[in-house]
């Protein structure tokens, strides 16, 4: 019993503790400018007590902001489900993303956690965020999309938004970034995406030694839990998150924040 209460007050404090920054320059050959983009990417907020109050994402700004992105990309899930601690309301939720500061603006998408699309996008868009919905907008030299991250991989609907969401694409001038709420989106992407870029997964949330991660939310199960993966001309990126997911416990999966650079080929 000592050993599972020292385990579990090491995860309580993994769940707490500032996020890892991690980096990544990713080098495009047809990059079409001189200047490199930098991306800062997060997700799955969770906002919900114990561990991941406002005053928490207040404190997670101010770190993206010091890394001086241009674009901000928060990959969903907003909107905690702990089964204990307080609880906020969508507005006490997303305020402190007003904070937030970058070049070209900070888009989002909505994750599974996310159910009141109206009053998320209303609640999104009073703070400074804008929320893509299966589309796509220039934002200064990427052609950035959006899916809706509360459709799974599996679903007949996300056949219908994902052809929406890439013909939206192709119509833009530039590298295009695809945000997915799931890394299962990796997938399907076509080529003439470069980068995608999702959470979800929380990089396993509970990982254990010689047993893995007890669960990946991810219909490819642990094969694109966490981190950076490859396929031809496709990268994916998927982040640890930042809040928890029922349990404020985080062992052997931190919490992260990804600042990716894009710039040109050597």
């Amino acid at each position: 019993m000592l050993f599972l209460g020292v385990v579990l007050a090491q995860g309580y404090r993994n769940a707490e503790a500032a996020p890892v920054i991690r980096r990544l320059v990713l080098r495009a050959p047809n990059y079409p400018t001189g200047t490199p983009v930098r991306i800062a990417l997060f997700s799955d907020l969770h906002v919900h007590g114990p561990n991941m109050p406002p005053e928490r994402v207040a404190r997670i700004v101010d770190r993206i902001n010091a890394l001086h992105p241009d674009i901000d990309v928060v990959a969903g899930d907003f909107m905690g489900d702990n089964w204990i601690g307080a609880r906020y309301s969508l507005g006490q939720a997303v305020a402190p993303l007003r904070g937030l500061k970058a070049k070209f603006g900070v888009y989002a998408i909505l994750g599974n956690n996310d159910s009141h699309v109206r009053a998320s996008v209303r609640a999104m868009n009073d703070v400074g965020v804008r929320v893509l919905m299966n589309e796509a907008v220039q934002v200064g030299p990427i052609a950035l999309g959006g899916l809706d991250g509360r459709l799974a991989h599996s679903q007949p609907a996300i056949a219908e938004a994902r052809r929406a969401t890439y013909a939206a694409m192709e119509r833009l001038r530039g590298i295009k970034v695809l945000v997915a709420h799931r890394p299962d989106e990796f997938v399907p992407a076509p080529e003439f995406i470069s980068l995608v870029l999702a959470g979800h997964t929380h990089c396993g949330q509970i990982v254990l030694p010689m047993i893995g991660p007890l669960f990946t939310g991810s219909d490819f199960g642990r094969q694109y839990v966490c981190g950076i993966f490859r396929d031809g001309a496709k990268t994916l990126i998927v982040t640890g998150g930042l809040g928890t997911s029922h349990l404020p416990l985080r062992i052997g999966a931190p919490a992260d924040i990804w600042l990716i650079t894009i710039q040109g080929a050597r």
